[in-house]
């Protein structure tokens, strides 16, 4: 992204119910009113709104009491970074959907912004020299990808981001964007690509190091991704996405021990994190025979994701769970 958007263990897109002719109703569109806190009165912070599902990117300020506000939202699950000048930014999921919204449609959200957090990485207020050296016509056309993000035309964006790449083949945040979004589309040699590209530039960039690490593990190919998710949480300890998706990669080894307390971590940082740490610890709690633990895991991820397509299923695990108690008890 640099930072158009930097999820890569995505979440599956909220589908419309099917009306009787066959066809999707539109999705209601709901909105999304927040407050930042943390920094004080009379001071204001940028709050981008980046698509976990789709391509989609969005900002605004906030108002000097901290509030901010974004209309007309699909129901889905969002990337939602602050950022101060210079500070660095802070950055949490944000679920909008019909079971987490009031009568009037809005979802309320309080995300507080520590300066500690944002500036954990290293890099926070700093540009590199490829950066510096891309030029302004690249810039400006990265600029114009993000304004057809905001309208929900991918094409039209990866157009922009094409010839910001063309001018500049140094752009290592624009070759993630384009990694990003052909993520999101699920090609992921195309996105593979993209990353490496991104990084080849920027071998010590975070964003395409936990993406790379996303899609390999994605793609079945562990070793490699336990070394990119490995190198991302390394840069910054305290990220959801990068502790989730390196304690996924030794989930999926078999390493349950090294796995909880990466997931955790996740949790502890961005507690409704797209990646849903929860399922894997439900896994973990299952395996080591501790039922209690399992279930309180699979209804926080409920209660967090209540329109999620997971949802049904999940809810099926807990009331076998508890019919396996009722059965086992004394």
């Amino acid at each position: 992204m640099g930072r158009i958007a930097r999820c890569c263990l995505a979440g599956v897109l909220c589908a419309g119910f099917a009306a009787a002719a066959g066809a999707k109703p539109e999705p209601q569109k709901l909105e999304l009113r927040g407050r930042i806190t943390g920094f004080g009165r009379m001071r204001m912070a940028r709050v981008t709104l980046f698509g976990v599902d789709s391509p989609f990117a969005e900002s605004t300020v906030t108002d000097l009491g901290g509030e901010f506000r974004f209309h007309s939202l699909q129901p889905g699950t969002y990337s939602l970074a602050v950022s101060r000048r210079s500070l660095g930014e802070v950055r949490r999921t944000v679920v909008v959907s019909a079971g987490l919204a009031d009568r009037k449609g809005s979802v309320h959200v309080t995300i507080r912004y520590s300066s500690t957090e944002a500036m954990a990485d290293k890099s926070a207020g700093t540009i590199s020299r490829q950066q510096l050296a891309v030029p302004k016509r690249a810039w400006n056309e990265f600029l114009s990808a993000q304004k057809r993000l905001a309208k929900r035309d991918a094409d039209g964006a990866k157009q922009h981001l094409e010839k910001a790449v063309a001018i500049a083949p140094q752009f290592s945040a624009a070759w993630n964007s384009l990694g990003v979004m052909a993520y999101q589309k699920s090609d992921l040699t195309e996105a593979e690509a993209d990353f490496r590209k991104a990084l080849a530039i920027e071998p010590n960039a975070f964003e395409p190091a936990v993406n790379l690490g996303g899609v390999l593990l994605g793609r079945g190919r562990l070793e490699e991704a336990l070394q990119y998710n490995r190198q991302a949480v390394a840069a910054r300890p305290r990220d959801a996405l990068a502790n989730a998706q390196a304690g996924m990669t030794y989930f999926q080894m078999g390493d349950i021990d090294r796995a909880e307390p990466l997931l955790i971590a996740a949790q502890r940082a961005d507690p409704s994190h797209f990646s849903r740490p929860q399922l894997f610890l439900a896994m973990i709690y299952m395996e080591r025979g501790d039922v209690d633990a399992a279930r309180r895991e699979l209804a926080d991820c409920i209660a967090r994701h209540p329109d999620d397509p997971d949802t049904p299923r999940i809810r099926g695990q807990l009331r076998d769970l508890a019919a396996r108690e009722t059965t086992t008890a004394p």
